[in-house]
């Protein structure tokens, strides 16, 4: 393994921690709507439990509002239980077919409960970039014990490494600070 592909593997698995925090960004609810908020909700479907989206189409109502439209007739009452018990503080209403389920409006000291778990999973997105750093510096220094690199160039790709490092975690700041905004916005 070269020097190159330490580096080339250290920000694809960077990439990946982004990728990660930004998937878990999602599930942070803020004042709109989003059918991803349903995603850890799970649905007994004949003895197995399902995620809400293998039993159910799930689509934006209105900016407020999710429906559900379960693709069996006999699953809306076990949908409706499924998502009131979630620990999402959700209340959804059946209409025909359709379960309406309205985003509730946050109060300020909820806004503020979520800014600090944005925050939390933020700080852990840079734990695990920070580690893939450490790993791909050992892996630098392991090569150059083994006298496959020079000194200089474990120098260099060190530097090159805590770029590398300072951008991504740059990047973890700027998705932290707009998922806050969207937050704290009313």
């Amino acid at each position: 393994m070269t020097i190159a592909d330490i580096r080339k593997n250290a920000e694809h698995k960077m990439q990946q921690s982004i990728e990660a925090f930004k998937n878990s960004l999602t599930k942070v609810r803020t004042g709109r709507a989003n059918p991803q908020l349903l995603d850890t909700v799970h649905v007994d479907y004949y003895g197995s439990m399902l995620p809400l989206s293998q039993v159910a189409n799930l689509s934006l109502l209105d900016a407020r509002t999710i429906g559900v439209a379960p693709w069996e007739k006999g699953m809306g009452a076990k949908i409706e239980k499924a998502i009131r018990e979630s620990d999402l503080g959700l209340n959804p209403a059946t209409q025909g077919d359709l379960i309406r389920v309205p985003m509730p409006p946050m109060t300020e000291e909820r806004r503020r409960e979520l800014t600090k778990v944005v925050k939390g999973e933020g700080e852990a997105a840079k734990i695990a970039i920070r580690n893939l750093r450490r790993d791909a510096n050992e892996a630098v220094k392991k090569l150059v014990k083994d006298k496959l690199a020079s000194e200089d160039d474990d120098r260099r790709a060190q530097e090159d490494i805590q770029k590398l490092t300072d951008r991504m975690i740059a990047e973890v700041d700027k998705l932290v600070a707009s998922k806050e905004q969207d937050i704290m916005a009313v």
